[in-house]
């Protein structure tokens, strides 16, 4: 485990967002990207995570699939990234440089209206294979 100052974890974030691929960002509107500690007692009831460590990040808003003529005069979506739970899985500040961004692609991919069983699954397809031990 290991434990970054609120400035330098939202540093990291802020370097998350820039790498996120041209063509997304442009698209992105009217998000907010916050850093909270842990998921609050409330979200993690209305998501059915009993531990306080038990998620990353969530994003609550109207998916940019969804947004009809409607859409306006609204307040921010909002993309949450905790940062004790990261931090716990993580023993480098490179370590958690590269759990932010997978946190971030996650929850921008949600912004775009895939399910969590559709983001699972390209992980799984894109993430780098282990070498297998001999």
């Amino acid at each position: 485990m290991i434990a970054l100052s609120r400035a330098d974890f939202e540093t990291l974030v802020e370097q998350a967002m820039e790498t996120l691929p041209r063509r997304f960002k442009d698209l992105i509107k009217n998000v907010a990207v916050m850093v909270e500690d842990f998921p609050s007692a409330e979200i993690r009831r209305d998501m059915g995570i009993r531990s306080p460590w038990g998620l990353l990040g969530l994003y609550h808003g109207v998916p940019f699939d969804r947004r009809g003529s409607y859409y306006g005069n609204v307040p921010p979506d909002v993309i949450l990234l905790f940062q004790k739970p990261i931090e716990h899985i993580c023993e480098t500040e490179e370590e958690v440089g590269a759990q932010i961004r997978e946190t971030v692609i996650h929850e921008v991919a949600h912004y775009f209206g895939f399910s969590e069983a559709e983001i699972r699954r390209v992980e799984r397809e894109t993430r780098p294979k282990k070498k297998e031990r001999r």
